[in-house]
């Protein structure tokens, strides 16, 4: 363990071994480092926070601020950083709040880079990337590996479904669906993260249930979406990735389901 002799680290901090606390870092004492983490300078940890191993957090980011509330009361709640994360310059993670589930909690493996921002009470999976200023407000729900880009804003009790996408400057007032592609300053989806998909080996025979599915639920111009929904879950209900979809498009939410941009095929193909 090494602590720079300019950084602050309160008495009730739990330290864990190989630990590294560069200049004027300020650790509260109601943190807790598990092994490996680096701090490199001028990085604050406050309030009832947990860095998960090997995490490097560089400067000016701040950990464990209070929840962005007006007349908000922080007592008892928490901030939860999985492992092996990195947290790159100025980037900002609240505490949970009182009013909801008490704790924000982001995965493993992530990357956020400068300026990025995760709300009170967020739920943020693993092997996620956040791109420069990417920003979520509070109660927001991010699943596994998904791509945010720079300066995305994502709306209060919002979703993002695993595997998918959403390009820069994008503002999602609405939930997007696993595996889909989102963007515009009022987004709606433009397709299916081929790429993405093709890179966590989906089989091709399963891609093209999955563009099926989407352009008979999406595209589609007969009945409402629950019954396009329904038939496609007859046709392709076998399919995983497809039941994944129609499983979150069907889960009880605080917001709409975004809906797709027409004549925008050739976007799934990007």
């Amino acid at each position: 363990m090494a602590v720079h002799p300019t950084a602050i680290v309160e008495d009730g901090a739990v330290l864990g071994a190989g630990v590294e606390i560069g200049p004027y870092c300020i650790v509260g004492r109601d943190a807790k480092l598990n092994d490996g983490v680096r701090l490199i300078s001028h990085v604050v940890i406050c309030g009832q926070t947990e860095i998960g191993a090997r995490c490097v957090i560089h400067p000016h980011a701040v950990m464990g601020g209070e929840s962005q509330i007006v007349h908000n009361d922080p007592t008892g709640t928490r901030l939860s950083l999985g492992e092996d994360c990195v947290v790159r310059e100025s980037v900002t993670f609240n505490l949970g709040s009182r009013k909801s589930h008490g704790i924000t909690r982001i995965g493993a493996r992530g990357y956020f880079m400068a300026y990025s921002h995760i709300g009170h009470d967020c739920v943020v999976g693993n092997d996620v990337v956040f791109a420069n200023g990417a920003q979520l407000a509070g109660h927001v729900t991010i699943g596994d590996g998904v791509i945010l880009g720079g300066l995305c804003a994502i709306q209060q009790f919002g979703r993002i479904g695993r595997g998918a996408m959403l390009g820069g400057l994008s503002g999602a007032n609405l939930d997007v669906i696993p595996f889909g592609i989102a963007a515009g300053p009022h987004a709606k989806l433009a397709g299916l993260n081929i790429v993405g998909l093709k890179r966590r080996g989906v089989p091709r025979p399963s891609i093209h249930a999955m563009r099926a599915a989407y352009r008979a639920i999406f595209l589609g111009d007969e009945g409402k979406m629950t019954d396009r929904v329904a038939r496609a879950r007859e046709q392709w209900g076998s399919v995983p990735e497809v039941c994944e979809i129609l499983d979150f498009i069907e889960a009880p939410a605080k917001r709409a389901i975004m809906a797709g941009r027409r004549h925008d095929s050739e976007a799934e193909e990007a």
